[in-house]
């Protein structure tokens, strides 16, 4: 199925400032972009409108200081359109249209800034910063490992079911189905829980994602295990 190689999070190799910075310091940033994008309702609505303009364009420069390709930040906003043309008429019709760009464009400015992080830092070190989030929370009952074998799951099935259900409906459309509503979910299903089981199958026989159990080889109370 068209898609299933790729990645969600879609990173773009590089040599810019952004590329080289730590992912904390972009994660940090993002939180920044999403807290004054929040806050900026908080104020006049006129001062919001321009902390929302400022913001935009900063992120907008980011993504050009990281080389990445218009093309991408463009993708981005296309996904979500209708979703921002929905939502900004109705608060254009209840609230003007200040209100209405603060709303619209504080979204795009966290997904483009979110898009950027993606796309300036490698999976693995993505799915290592995650882990590391989680880590703390072991001492509740936390997998960080797994947290971030599930992550990198999501990241891998998504490209997968919307790279199905678009090959599905082109071959529907060939043979003059595109109305079929059976016609155009059925094989996507067929083919989403094939790709689980596959996927489940690999994992289960290289033992990833279960739980160790006492007597296990890798559990600390085992006597062979280095340390115990």
């Amino acid at each position: 199925m068209r898609g299933h190689a790729h990645l969600v999070a879609g990173y773009i190799p590089g040599r810019s400032p952004l590329h080289r910075w730590p992912l904390w310091l972009k994660a940090c940033l993002l939180l920044a972009t999403a807290v004054l994008c929040l806050a900026s309702p908080a104020v006049s609505v006129a001062a919001g409108a321009a902390i929302t303009t400022a913001v935009l364009l900063l992120v907008v420069a980011g993504h050009a200081l990281a080389g990445l390709p218009w093309a991408r930040l463009g993708r981005a906003v296309k996904l979500m359109w209708i979703f921002l043309v929905l939502i900004g008429a109705y608060q254009w019709w209840q609230h003007g249209g200040l209100v209405a760009w603060q709303v619209v464009g504080a979204i795009v400015a966290t997904v483009l800034a979110a898009n950027i992080l993606t796309a300036t830092t490698p999976v693995d070190e993505l799915l290592d910063g995650l882990a590391a989030v989680v880590r703390p929370l072991e001492r509740v009952g936390a997998d960080p490992e797994r947290f971030s074998l599930t992550v990198a799951l999501m990241l891998r099935s998504i490209p997968f079911v919307i790279g199905a259900f678009s090959d599905v409906r082109e071959a529907a459309r060939a043979r003059g189905l595109e109305r079929n509503l059976l016609a155009r979910s059925l094989p996507v299903v067929i083919a989403t829980v094939g790709y689980a089981r596959a996927t489940g199958e690999a994992l289960s026989a290289r033992g990833l994602g279960d739980p160790d159990l006492p007597g296990d080889p890798g559990f600390p109370e085992d006597p062979d295990f280095p340390g115990s």
